[in-house]
């Protein structure tokens, strides 16, 4: 017996749908689709969703809810993270959004969003006994968490995400060193349990698994003419490489940077303070690569629900 299950990922910056397929032995891929709805643009900041943001939303839905039917699924799991988490308005959204496509997204907290991202990741990686800080940079939060192979050491999600940096710190581009500094200096107060858990639990390495992480690996490969392979859900790059990139992003402005090979349009603004995040959190770490993983939240709702299947990239592509 044979079930598709959708699962919808309502992010601050891109919307995602996941269409499986569920048999006895395993979960095939059906469908994977991004949108960069950026629902957090000019409202997170207020605590509110734009009126231009909840049509983009509902549009997006709208298409999800076509595509839905377009492949006969009968069970639809569908999360919101921070922007509409954090929203005045957010429920009113959901509420819209149920009304219009019949989809009934849920808000999750971010303790919730840190741990399925634990999970999604854990689903595709091959995690030792040795402690890793996994890391996930969203457009409203960032979700860390400290686990290994057993279990979960610390997890932690922060209300700021690259959309709520880039309002915060982000006003001039080239991003100034004074505006550098001053967001180093803030986070060490912001993220002061993070730097407690990584002196606690040392985790010896860091993956990533953001849009952030996707495009500093996508610039690492085309500097060195290396070439993603086909289905690959992790990818391996030195330090050494991230900081170089990191150099280059603090002293382009928006137009140089979108010249960077690899760089994607709906990354070019928020990488640069998400650069600077990743610097903050490594200069309290002894690692020598980064990881970037594929799966997240979205693979972690499936893991979390079938964690004796494997979930298979072998799929019909869309």
């Amino acid at each position: 017996m044979k079930e598709r299950i959708a699962v919808i990922d309502l992010g601050t910056n891109t919307f995602h749908l996941f269409i499986v397929e569920l048999s006895k032995c395993e979960v095939k891929t059906l469908y994977r689709e991004k949108i960069a709805v950026k629902i957090g643009k000019n409202g997170i900041s207020k605590g509110r969703i734009s009126a231009d943001a909840k049509k983009r939303a509902l549009h997006t839905l709208q298409v999800f809810k076509t595509i839905i039917d377009q492949f006969e699924v009968k069970t639809v799991t569908g999360v919101a993270t921070s922007a509409i988490r954090s929203a005045k308005n957010g429920q009113q959204l959901l509420d819209e959004i149920k009304e219009k496509t019949s989809i009934d997204i849920q808000i999750i907290s971010g303790d919730r969003e840190a741990e399925l991202i634990f999970y999604g990741v854990k689903s595709t990686f091959h995690l030792t006994e040795t402690p890793q800080l996994v890391m996930d940079i969203g457009g409203g939060s960032v979700e860390f968490i400290i686990g290994n192979n057993e279990e979960i050491f610390w997890k932690q999600s922060f209300e700021i995400g690259a959309q709520r940096l880039l309002d915060k710190f982000h006003k001039e581009d080239p991003m100034p060193q004074e505006s550098i500094e001053e967001m180093d200096s803030w986070l060490e107060t912001e993220l002061s349990s993070l730097v407690s858990a990584i002196e606690e639990f040392k985790p010896q390495g860091l993956i990533g698994c953001s849009g952030t992480f996707d495009t500093l690996s996508e610039i690492y490969m085309k500097e060195n003419g290396i070439e993603r392979a086909q289905n690959s859900l992790i990818f391996q790059f030195p330090i050494e490489a991230n900081n170089r990139i990191y150099k280059e992003l603090i002293t382009k402005n928006r137009k140089e940077r979108m010249h960077i090979p690899g760089m994607v349009t709906m990354r070019v603004d928020m990488i640069v303070v998400a650069s600077c995040l990743i610097q903050f959190v490594l200069k309290h770490m002894n690692t020598e690569n980064i990881t970037a993983c594929a799966y997240a939240l979205k693979e972690g709702l499936l893991y979390t629900s079938f964690s004796h299947i494997k979930i298979s990239e072998k799929s019909t592509p869309n």
